[in-house]
């Protein structure tokens, strides 16, 4: 009897093992027929599979290698040979009954190793009549998990470079064919360094035109090392949500850099923002309009554009307005006096271009515009003295001009070139009481030299802003030479020296004008 027993069990494994042998060799091609009909009536298009591999060890597990899916011919130009999509690898469990259902249903599928390729809409055949592939999804798809991805985002222009962004991990459900897919992604930031990771949806895609496939969400965007960009330093992290198509996101959110700083200084500052900005993914180019900042304790805001430049990065383009500022946050920002040269109430207009290199921020950085600075206050007390000094000469008391006698109150307004880091001014206008002061010269933003020239008009005559009765005596004379344009005189002034041994007062000896400004 157990001899039966034991021929029995035999052949019921060898009819078993046969029958496998059957399923494995007959589920491979009929799987394989099945992924590339599924995927090219759901793509449109035509798609290529390398190999295809099954085991029905532990019910029903695929993998398949050197997928592709092209474009559909009749949409995109000839010569467009690249396919849309290609995966590296696709693996998938399934039920054995799910070959002999149609659709098979799969819960989840993992991908590594894809690659999106988006074509330039420049390259599509405008006006081409297009003809559906037939066909039917055999295939339904719970969840795809998609594992070292990339997207790439072509162009025709021969100043851009393609989009390159790395999908570090991506979790996709609910993939259908007419309605969109909802995704977790952690995306892969270069410059500056960082992970963001998103929630949404993308889709339906749209076969003639991936690019303006729909998508949504919203991101975060930790730990952004800003020193990955040369001559920034600071730890950035950014929240907001996005709307739009692939080439034109509609991007609102804010930034927090508690420890914003530019190499020309090393002094960290808080930096906060509120942006919203059209992203063109098609070409790296950004639009800001407008973003709305702080540093320390001044709000400006700013808009432009952020323009990708083939081979060489970005290029940076923006109007910066600054209403009420303190011109200390500016100051300390940029440069590495410390403290601050001066305090006061800043209002600045100005354009901004960091062009794209290799080079440091500080060095590509370039601004040009005009400001006023009011309640100014030099933090250095001898230069402060030497200004009050001067304030109360002007009017003509020249005996209370002591140092520490008075804090003046004074105006500065001014046109002003940054580069390479130099600030230079091409006219300053600097009004205290008693005296208006024009300047033109150069301020180096290491604070090493500064170096201005210019003229002093006073209230007072040349013989009033001394205090001694016998030094105004002989100087009465002298007066009708320096009393100009109803001013009570005009001297030439001179600024100079470095931060640590500043210069400021009047020239009395120096009469000749060729070198000051009209």
């Amino acid at each position: 009897m157990w001899g039966w027993i034991f021929v029995s069990l035999l052949l019921a494994v060898i009819v078993l093992a046969a029958v496998g042998e059957i399923l494995v060799h007959r589920a491979g091609p009929i799987l394989k027929g099945r992924v590339i009909e599924t995927l090219s009536a759901r793509f449109d298009s035509r798609v290529e599979l390398d190999g295809l591999q099954v085991s029905v060890i532990k019910g029903l597990e695929v993998s398949g290698d050197g997928l592709r899916i092209f474009a559909p011919d009749d949409v995109v130009a000839a010569g467009a040979t690249q396919p849309l999509i290609s995966l590296g690898r696709f693996t998938f469990h399934a039920n054995l009954l799910g070959l002999f259902v149609k659709p098979m249903h799969v819960g989840t599928v993992h991908v590594s190793n894809m690659t999106i390729q988006i074509p330039p809409r420049e390259v599509r055949r405008q006006g081409a009549p297009h003809q559906r592939r037939t066909g039917k999804m055999k295939i339904v798809v719970d969840r795809i998990v998609f594992d070292d991805s990339r997207l790439i985002i072509g162009t025709i222009k021969p100043d851009k470079d393609p989009k390159n962004f790395e999908l570090s991990h991506i979790v996709m459900r609910n993939v259908g064919p007419n309605h969109p897919w909802e995704y977790d992604a952690t995306l892969v930031n270069a410059i500056p360094k960082g992970d963001i990771r998103a929630q949404g949806t993308f889709g339906p895609w749209n076969n003639e035109s991936p690019g303006d496939s729909t998508v949504t969400g919203k991101y975060t965007f930790d730990h952004a090392d800003l020193n990955t960009i040369k001559g920034i330093g600071g730890m950035l992290s950014s929240v907001g949500e996005f709307t739009g198509q692939l080439n034109k996101i509609d991007v609102n959110g804010t930034t927090e850099t508690p420890n914003f700083s530019l190499d020309t200084a090393n002094h960290p500052m808080s930096l906060k923002t509120k942006f919203h900005a059209i992203v063109d993914g098609t070409s790296g180019d950004t639009y800001l309009q407008p973003v709305s900042a702080r540093l320390g304790g001044s709000d400006f805001t700013c808009s432009g554009a952020v323009i990708n430049i083939k081979g060489k990065g970005h290029r940076i383009d923006l109007d910066v307005n600054v209403p009420n500022g303190q011109i200390q946050d500016f100051l300390q920002l940029a440069v590495k006096t410390v403290p601050a040269v001066m305090t006061g109430r800043l209002q600045m207009k100005t354009k901004l271009e960091i062009r794209p290199g290799k080079e440091s921020v500080s060095q590509k950085i370039g601004l040009k515009g005009g400001f006023r600075l009011q309640q100014i206050h030099f933090t250095n007390p001898e230069v402060e003295d030497k200004v009050d000094m001067l304030s109360m000469r002007a009017e003509g008391h020249p005996k209370d001009a002591k140092p520490g006698a008075l804090d003046v109150h004074s105006e500065m307004v001014g046109q002003f070139v940054m580069a390479r880091g130099r600030l230079d001014f091409s006219k300053l206008d600097y009004s205290l009481p008693g005296a208006d002061v024009t300047l033109a010269g150069e301020y180096t933003l290491d604070g090493e030299r500064f170096e201005f020239a210019g003229k002093v008009r006073t209230k007072a005559a040349v013989s009033q802003m001394v205090a001694s009765r016998w030094k105004s005596i002989l100087l009465k004379p002298v007066d009708p030479f320096f009393k100009k344009n109803g001013a009570g005189a005009e001297i030439p002034v001179k600024v100079s020296g470095t931060k640590t041994a500043p210069k400021f007062g009047l020239d009395l000896h120096h009469k000749a004008e060729k070198n000051l400004p009209k």
